[in-house]
């Protein structure tokens, strides 16, 4: 008994040799393949780290340029305008942005009533449009008139305002075909004036050139409208225009408009740009003053309110917002009269 029992020892022995090897050899490989597993990790992370600084790497002239480009304009608008003013008239007049667009300026009648289309020479080569309005009590009757009816009207003794509307747009643009429909409920005859290089007028904007074509379209009114009372109604841009109208006609010809009226004026055009938002992010740039505001007068844009409003010997009337956001009330009603 003590052999067989011997033996089962000696063969029990050998049967836990072999499996603690067995047991060794697995945990062995397992963390061979544990730190394998690590290592590949380890080189993945490495290899997107490597990725991630490369994409980096790629974006950064992306996001330099990004950053330059807007810096190299904010910088050479200023350089540009001083080099040609004539840019900055675009910026003043706006005359490019002919909204609304796709007007048949022909068919006023397909936007308000009592209207009618006209054309008139200002000096040789330039031809204004004009759209003349006439009061309601005489809608019914306008119905159906041509233009020698419509002038034959303005001698009924009704005011008549020669509109002279702001920069941009036409004189199709939605706020200023409510005042038409305003004034002429108020009893009024209205000549909305696209000035030259607007609307379908043709010429170029330039300061002289709108005082001429409005003084030729006061001459047409004048001889048509008897003792009627004509007054020049001015709005933002055109405050300018027509206070300018209205001096020289004083000066030139000994003859005082009925009454000028200023809706949102200011002071004259160099305060003016000074103030307005478009230049807010330019007013602490290094020479603002001689770059933007003293290219005006290079493009010959002034428009000095201030000092035709001294001169005019005529009734004035100033209207102005409180919170006009574009043109301050202290360039209109308060600045304006202190002159």
């Amino acid at each position: 008994m003590w052999r067989r029992r011997r033996e089962w020892d000696d063969g029990g022995g050998c049967d836990g040799d072999r499996a603690w090897k067995e047991f060794s050899s697995q945990a062995e490989s397992r963390a061979k393949a544990e730190s394998r597993a690590q290592e590949g990790r380890g080189a993945r992370e490495e290899s997107g780290a490597r990725e991630e600084r490369r994409g980096w790497l790629r974006w950064c002239p992306r996001l330099r340029t990004v950053l330059l480009v807007p810096l190299l304009i904010y910088i050479s608008v200023p350089i540009l305008i001083r080099l040609f003013p004539v840019l900055l008239t675009k910026f003043v007049y706006l005359n490019f942005l002919a909204f609304p667009f796709f007007v048949d300026f022909r068919q006023p009648e397909l936007l308000l009533n009592n209207t009618i289309n006209l054309y008139l020479t200002t000096e040789p080569g330039v031809m204004v449009g004009i759209w003349h309005t006439v009061p309601n009590s005489r809608g019914a009757e306008a119905r159906g008139k041509d233009q020698k009816w419509y002038e034959k009207a303005l001698g009924d003794d009704h005011p008549v305002i020669i509109y002279l509307h702001g920069n941009g747009g036409t004189r199709a643009a939605r706020h200023r075909i409510q005042f038409l429909k305003t004034m002429g409920a108020a009893g009024f005859h209205i000549l909305a004036l696209d000035y030259r290089g607007y609307g379908d007028s043709s010429g170029h904007p330039t300061e002289n050139g709108f005082t001429t074509d409005v003084l030729a379209l006061y001459d047409w009114a004048k001889a048509r409208s008897g003792n009627s009372i004509i007054l020049f109604w001015g709005h933002s841009l055109g405050t300018g225009i027509a206070t300018n109208a209205a001096r020289k006609l004083q000066e030139e010809r000994g003859i005082q408009v009925d009454a000028v009226v200023l809706e949102s004026p200011y002071t004259n055009i160099r305060e003016a740009a000074a103030h307005i938002p478009l230049t807010k992010i330019y007013r602490q740039f290094p020479g603002f003053e001689y770059l933007i505001l003293d290219s005006l007068a290079l493009g010959d844009m002034f428009f000095r309110s201030d000092e035709n409003v001294q001169v005019l010997s005529c009734p004035l009337l100033i209207l102005h917002a409180e919170d006009d956001s574009i043109l301050p009330p202290l360039l209109g009603r308060k600045r304006l009269l202190e002159h």
